[in-house]
């Protein structure tokens, strides 16, 4: 970096005095609670020395943070005699500070002499800046203004606050905080989860298209926001009752609207709950292969190293004429990436023991097997490096078995299935993040595996999704299993089947479900029609051929019955957790059928019965043990 110049400078700083050689600002500004929003206690760590800083509020409304950040200003800036950088996208120019207007956050300035300016428009002189000046009365905004470095260290802390506020209203304020709701809570309301999410995203933690669906997202909202301070300020100005003026109401109204939907989308993002447990929609653009041009299939094995013993054991195992139709092509990889972006449809991917570090995303958009020839313990794939995501999955029928996959330093889950259907048998997820997200139209069956570690749920299951789960350990989680809203119209009803699996010490619940803060209004209404739900399927393993449906009284009493096939020192506890889960489910089930025919009716389909809502949950929740979990078996998230 050049003398004097800011990070993205251009300014020849050359000809001032020698002592002027840096910026102030080149330090990363120190977080933001040390500055605007700061108490008595804290001041006394920070390097605000020179002046004597008092207590200011912790907290306070969105329409008193100007305010608030005048007060602080005051205590701490230079109110004159130090020169800074007026920095904009065409120019830099430098200045030299003779009063500060705390209350509209805004400095009195004059050219330094010598004038130094570096302009990207050759034809912007000495004569334009001054005319400029004018223009704006020599006032300019403290947030255009970089300090120059003066190494008798007087001025380091008007360089420092006025970085703080810079970093506030580039990455923390937005244009229509004021407009939201006025409550003294705005630090905890907005700025710590719009801080947080900065650093998240600084460090690497949050998926890299989260991140740019959230930038897309407030550069939609601050266009809309603009627009609609346009169109009102027109119409305030406009006296008559014209055709005009009705339209640009209605206009009006509908950006109002538009605004408000996105300004929720960004508080979805910004809350580090809500960022993963309504998930992060991503499209997975990942093209199947196909077959083969010839039409062949081939096995890919796997090895570090391949001894002629091992090379014996697959031929005996898994290449012989028992195991395959006819001849086979087989291919020999190092690791198991290199074998998976090799395969096309049909192909089968077998990891010989050992311990494989990978560091890109296995893309599985075909149908292919792949599966550890061993214990998963013995076949151990570690991802590290940062990345979005470990196994991502679309292709129509993937297999997975007997391999243990280790993930670092992840920000997406372990294992993603967009759509098709994948199947896991007899393996190990040790997670980073959250752990399996199936999402809608996708079909995820789990079976005799181990899932723990995750920061997350151990497994989202999303709307008009199908889970199968059976006989696998849950544990050491967040929450267990997470089971997103599909009360909306817009969703379809997951299909889910639990059976057999052990749940527990996880910090939260061993199951929870997300639904919406109203639902629990609607709740009280839906035990009147519990008679009516006929589309909840249970199953048993005895009735795994012949499904009927069932009203709620015989759901719990199917689950019930089945649990007394167990011990009875655990009995309580797994009925409660298995009846529970069922509970929910119908009643949220009940509501959205009451909900839909209440649609149907109010479009003029008088006989809006059962029989026309397709949507149906197939439950099968038996057997499942519940143990040491945080909060309990089961429980709701309100939102």
């Amino acid at each position: 970096m050049a003398d004097g110049l800011p990070s993205g400078g251009g300014l020849g700083l050359g000809a001032m005095a020698p002592e002027r050689t840096n910026w102030a600002a080149e330090e990363e500004p120190e977080p933001l609670e040390k500055g605007l929003f700061q108490d008595e206690e804290s001041c006394s760590d920070c390097s605000y020395h020179d002046k004597p800083v008092t207590s200011l509020q912790a907290d306070c409304k969105a329409s008193e943070v100007r305010e608030f950040t005048a007060e602080f200003l005051e205590k701490v800036l230079e109110p004159s005699g130090w020169r800074a950088v007026w920095h904009t996208n065409v120019f830099e120019v430098l200045v030299e500070v003779t009063d500060v207007d705390f209350a509209a956050l805004k400095a009195v300035v004059k050219l330094a002499e010598p004038y130094v300016c570096d302009s990207e428009v050759n034809t912007f002189t000495l004569d334009c800046v001054k005319e400029l000046l004018e223009l704006k009365e020599c006032r300019l905004p403290l947030q255009e203004l970089w300090v120059v470095f003066d190494g008798s260290g007087v001025f380091d802390q008007t360089a420092l606050a006025i970085e703080h506020v810079r970093f506030f209203y580039q990455n923390i304020w937005r244009s229509w905080d004021e407009e939201e709701e006025d409550e003294y809570d705005y630090f905890v309301r907005c700025v710590e989860p719009r801080l947080r999410l900065y650093y998240d995203i600084l460090e690497d933690r949050v998926p890299s298209g989260l991140v740019v669906d959230y930038r897309n997202l407030l550069s939609q909202c601050e266009e809309s926001y603009r627009k609609f301070l346009n169109l009102r300020s027109s119409l305030s100005n406009c006296n008559s009752d014209s055709e005009q003026e009705n339209i640009s109401m209605v206009e009006g109204l509908k950006l109002y609207s538009e605004i408000e939907q996105l300004k929720q989308k960004l508080k979805l993002i910004e809350n580090p709950l809500l960022r993963y447990v309504f998930g992060y929609q991503k499209n997975s653009n990942i093209q199947a292969k196909g077959i083969r041009p010839n039409g062949q299939k081939i096995t890919h094995v796997v090895s570090s190293t391949m001894m002629t013993g091992l090379l014996r054991a697959l031929l005996r195992d898994k290449l012989c004429e028992e195991h395959c139709e006819g001849e086979i092509e087989v291919q020999f990889h190092r690791d198991p990436l290199s074998a998976i972006n090799a395969c096309f449809e049909g192909d089968t991917v077998i990891v010989c023991p050992g311990h494989y570090v990978v560091h890109g995303t296995f893309s599985i958009a075909d149908s292919i097997e792949l599966e550890g020839y061993g214990l998963p313990d013995d076949i151990v794939i570690e991802k590290r490096g940062k990345g979005d995501t470990f196994v991502d999955c679309t292709g129509a029928d993937i297999k997975i078995s007997n391999i243990k996959f280790v993930q670092h330093d992840a920000v997406e889950g372990i294992l993603i299935i967009h759509r098709g259907k994948t199947t896991l048998e007899n393996c190990v997820l040790q997670c980073e993040t959250t752990g399996v997200t199936v999402r809608t139209s996708a079909e995820f069956l789990m079976k005799n595996s181990d899932l723990y570690g995750a920061k997350g749920a151990g497994i989202e299951i999303y709307p008009g999704s199908k889970c199968i789960l059976s006989d696998n350990g849950i544990h050491h989680c967040k929450e267990g299993i997470l089971i997103k809203d599909f009360l909306d119209e817009h969703y379809d009803i997951p299909k889910i089947s639990m059976v057999n699996n052990v749940i527990h010490n996880n910090e939260g619940y061993g199951v929870v479900l997300v639904k919406p803060t109203i639902f629990s209004e609607l709740q009280d209404n839906a035990h009147d029609g519990i008679e009516e739900n006929k589309a909840l399927k249970i199953q048993t393993s005895e009735e795994a051929d012949a499904a009927e449906r069932v009203d709620l009284e015989e759901l719990i009493q199917c689950a019930t019955g089945r649990m007394e096939l167990y011990e009875r020192t655990d009995l309580s506890e797994q009925v409660e957790g298995n009846c529970e889960i069922v509970n929910e489910l119908v009643a949220v089930s009940t509501q959205k059928g009451h909900m839909k025919k209440k649609r149907l009716s109010e479009l003029g389909i008088t006989q809006a019965d059962d029989n026309l809502m397709s949507q149906e949950m197939f439950v099968a929740i038996v057997g499942n043990q519940f143990k040491w979990n945080g909060k309990g078996s089961f429980g709701t998230f309100l939102f």
